[in-house]
C-alpha cells in the first residue's frame, strides 16, 4: 500500500528561518492574492455553481454534482494539486490542505475525493490523502493517511469505524 508520503514532493529552502518565510519563492504572491480573493468569495458563497466554477479557473479538477458546504476552503497555494470527483461533498468549514510549510522544507501533494465521497464539518485533510469512494469522514476529523473505499473515519488521527 502507497502511504501518502509516498506521494508528497520535498521542497528545501535556504536559510536559518523556517520554510514560511521562503513562501515567496514557493508561489508567485500574485498567484496567492487571487487564489485568496477567489476562495474568500467561494467560502461564503451560497451557490453550488458559482462556486465549482470559480474554483475550477483556479485549477481544481472538480467533476458533476460535486457540493461545498459553506466555509470550506480548498488550499489557498496549490489549488491545482485538488482533484474532486463526482458527487462528492465537502463539508462546513472542512479544509483541503495542499501544502505543508516545515522548519526546513515545504511538501506539496494532490489530493483526491472519490466520487460520492463525505468530508464531514471541520475535517482536514493533509496533502498527498486520497479518499477513497463512497468513503465518509466524520466531523472535526484530521486526516493524515488514505481512506478506503466505502470506509467511514473519525478522529484525530483519522481511523477507521
Amino acid at each position: 500500500m502507497v502511504s501518502r508520503h509516498d506521494r508528497i514532493e520535498h521542497h528545501a529552502t535556504p536559510g536559518s528561518r523556517n520554510s514560511l518565510w521562503s513562501w515567496t519563492d514557493a508561489k508567485s504572491p500574485l498567484v496567492v492574492a487571487r487564489n485568496y480573493a477567489v476562495i474568500w468569495l467561494v467560502r461564503l458563497n451560497p451557490s453550488l455553481r458559482l462556486k465549482n466554477w470559480l474554483l475550477r479557473r483556479l485549477g481544481v479538477t472538480i467533476g458533476r454534482g460535486v457540493s461545498w458546504g459553506l466555509e470550506s476552503t480548498p488550499d489557498v497555494f496549490w489549488p491545482e494539486l485538488i482533484t474532486v470527483r463526482d458527487d462528492a461533498i465537502i463539508g462546513y468549514d472542512a479544509t483541503l490542505l495542499c501544502h505543508e510549510f516545515l522548519q526546513d522544507e515545504y511538501r506539496t501533494g494532490e489530493i483526491v475525493v472519490g466520487e460520492r465521497a463525505m468530508i464531514g464539518a471541520g475535517a482536514i485533510v493533509l496533502p498527498g490523502v486520497e479518499i477513497g469512494a463512497d468513503a465518509r469522514v466524520a466531523a472535526n476529523s484530521l486526516v493524515v493517511e488514505d481512506v478506503e473505499p466505502g470506509t467511514t473515519v473519525a478522529g484525530v488521527p483519522a481511523t477507521e469505524h
